[in-house]
């Protein structure tokens, strides 16, 4: 019989690829999104699927359906949304952690939540250990995102503890892939856009500090995998490429790739930008025999395309 499955955020740049796979899985798929950064562009493909179904909703607000899984995704995740309206990001982690778990409570589902690396802050130990409780600054411009996902972590753990909840946690580091949005601030599609449209690449910072990226595909592998775990393995789990780059050696590649002559530009670098950023993904090996496949080659090619044919 088919799973009841409710994506958060559904209609999103993760959670439209999620719904891909949970339908490709013939599960029975409700998206929830109030649009805010989602699109229903990315899920109009699915809108005549008969196992799918989307629900205009905002999680701040407490939400009465039937499901047996839900993964809570539902979280604007570039700095330019959630440094758009700091108390909304705030109240979407936490009040909207708290009505779906609630939710999952009442129907007694399994419910996943997408973490980030971003619960680390601007680490002292490198990789990123799921172990490690991070370097976080409460009062400064990112923490609306960082405290906010903070908070929700502490909230399921709590409702694991106090009332015997069935949680899976996973801390997302950078993705990338189709469906990002042109103007979400994520260096690979500013990148990206900047050099399709000929324009200076613009880095902020000197361009020494790293990332580590993941294609879409490859994450969509790990959530589905992390919520087929035994019950009572929680997480959390980091789930990234543990491939690190300079930001400077990013810029030169897409320029490379876009065959275009753009120039690259500095600017200083924001407050409380993390210098590094790699996750450590033993536990994601051990526990959901997972690790990424697509080199960055090869999902950057996959990306260019799609925000080429945007542009056309």
């Amino acid at each position: 019989m088919n799973k009841r499955i409710m994506v958060t955020g559904g209609a999103g740049f993760i959670g439209s690829h999620l719904c891909d796979r949970l339908v490709e899985q013939e599960e029975d798929v409700l998206c929830v999104d109030n649009y805010f950064t989602g699109s229903r562009n990315n899920i109009r493909h699915l809108l005549n699927h008969q196992n799918f179904e989307v629900l205009r909703h905002d999680v701040t607000f407490p939400l009465y359906v039937e499901v047996d899984q839900i993964y809570n995704l539902a979280c604007p995740a570039s700095p330019v949304h959630y440094q758009f309206d700091p108390v909304q990001t705030t109240k979407t982690s936490v009040h909207g952690a708290i009505n779906m778990l609630g939710l999952a409570k009442r129907v007694k589902a399994r419910i996943f939540q997408a973490s980030t690396s971003e619960v680390y802050g601007d680490p002292e130990i490198h990789p990123q250990v799921e172990s490690y409780w991070g370097k976080v600054n409460p009062i400064g411009i990112r923490s609306c995102y960082d405290e906010g996902k903070r908070c929700a972590e502490t909230l399921f753990f709590d409702y694991y503890r106090q009332h015997g909840l069935d949680i899976k946690v996973v801390r997302i580091f950078n993705t990338y892939g189709p469906r990002m949005a042109k103007n979400d601030g994520r260096v690979v599609s500013n990148f990206i856009t900047q050099a399709l449209a000929g324009e200076d690449i613009t880095i902020y910072g000197d361009g020494t500090q790293t990332r580590s990226f993941c294609y879409v595909d490859d994450m969509i592998d790990a959530f589905v995998a992390m919520m087929a775990t035994e019950k009572g393995f929680t997480g959390p789990v980091n789930v990234g490429n543990p491939g690190e780059y300079q930001i400077g050696e990013l810029a030169e590649t897409i320029v490379s790739l876009c065959k275009t002559s753009s120039k690259v530009i500095y600017k200083p670098l924001p407050q409380d930008d993390p210098r590094q950023r790699q996750p450590d993904i033993t536990l994601a090996k051990e526990k959901l025999d997972w690790q990424p496949k697509v080199g960055l080659i090869d999902g950057l090619n996959e990306t260019i395309a799609y925000f080429r044919n945007l542009a056309d």
